[in-house]
């Protein structure tokens, strides 16, 4: 019994990181279905996690008492959750998702090398060659053969890649912050989202969305059984087993966006992109294993 117990408690989180990491790789298409409806861009990442944020109000009130007790590492938390989800939303919105997904999960080297350098994990010298493989793949991602460089080229580029840094940078706290609970860290991510996106709204003088009820209605739903739902599995997955592990299993992710774009979109991914991609994720998978 206890055994089984013991398998039971180390498989949970692995199921609740492949929920969330399957749940964020569909959850693009209803975003730019309500995109389409009006409420767009920063304006609709400000519903979303508000939502959540409402919802789960009396949760929040108890989280915010643990503050006190890291208020460093959960204000650091917060930012880079928000600017992990601020971002991604505005990728995939403007981007080719797969592309943005793949450039998204560069951050599984970050977080490995985050967790070697922040945490102790420990880290095969062979991860060094894992980076480089992945530094490789998205080189050939973002190659230009018409300005021979390769530079991140449009807006969602940029967005992708600094999301997935910083969420890497958010695993790495998730994980540090032990001792604080999945519900203060998740809480701690809302409120960052509703920090960056204000200010984003402020600062590029974004003018209220023009969409109807239903639009709102439809992202106020999505938070809810979206946004809160993902947010409290994936940080139950990441706060229960290593770094580097997580980091893997979130690349699930990819095989969601992948199926899902070919479904319900006519979006084209190159044979560049594709060969970037498979180094980005073999990289991934050697980093894990090597440092596991």
């Amino acid at each position: 019994m206890m055994a089984s117990n013991h398998r039971a408690s180390r498989l949970l989180p692995v199921l609740a990181l492949l929920a969330g990491a399957g749940m964020w790789g569909v959850i693009w298409y209803p975003m730019r279905l309500l995109n389409a409806a009006g409420l767009n861009g920063v304006w609709l990442t400000l519903v979303l996690y508000a939502s959540a944020l409402a919802f789960s109000l009396p949760l929040a009130v108890a989280a915010w008492r643990e503050f006190p007790r890291a208020p460093a590492a959960l204000g650091a938390l917060m930012l880079a959750g928000g600017w992990t989800n601020v971002a991604f939303i505005e990728a995939v919105l403007h981007g080719d998702i797969l592309r943005v997904l793949l450039l998204f999960y560069l951050s599984p080297l970050w977080a490995t090398l985050m967790g070697w350098l922040a945490l102790g994990e420990r880290v095969a010298l062979r991860s060094l060659g894992s980076l480089a493989l992945a530094m490789g793949g998205a080189l050939l991602m973002l190659w230009n053969p018409r300005t021979h460089g390769a530079w991140p080229q449009g807006a969602s580029d940029w967005f992708a890649i600094s999301s997935g840094f910083a969420f890497a940078l958010a695993n790495v706290l998730v994980r540090k912050l032990e001792d604080i609970s999945v519900a203060a860290k998740s809480v701690s991510i809302w409120l960052g989202v509703l920090i960056v996106a204000a200010v984003m709204i402020a600062l590029l003088r974004l003018d209220p969305p023009h969409a109807g009820a239903g639009a709102f209605s439809g992202a106020i739903a999505l938070g809810l059984f979206g946004i809160l739902l993902m947010t409290l599995l994936v940080q139950y997955g990441v706060t229960h087993m290593p770094v580097h592990r997580s980091a893997v299993i979130m690349l699930f992710e990819l095989v969601a966006g992948a199926v899902s774009q070919q479904f319900l979109t006519s979006e084209h991914v190159g044979v560049r992109e594709w060969a970037g991609g498979a180094l980005i994720i073999a990289a991934a998978y050697l980093s894990a294993i090597t440092s596991g």
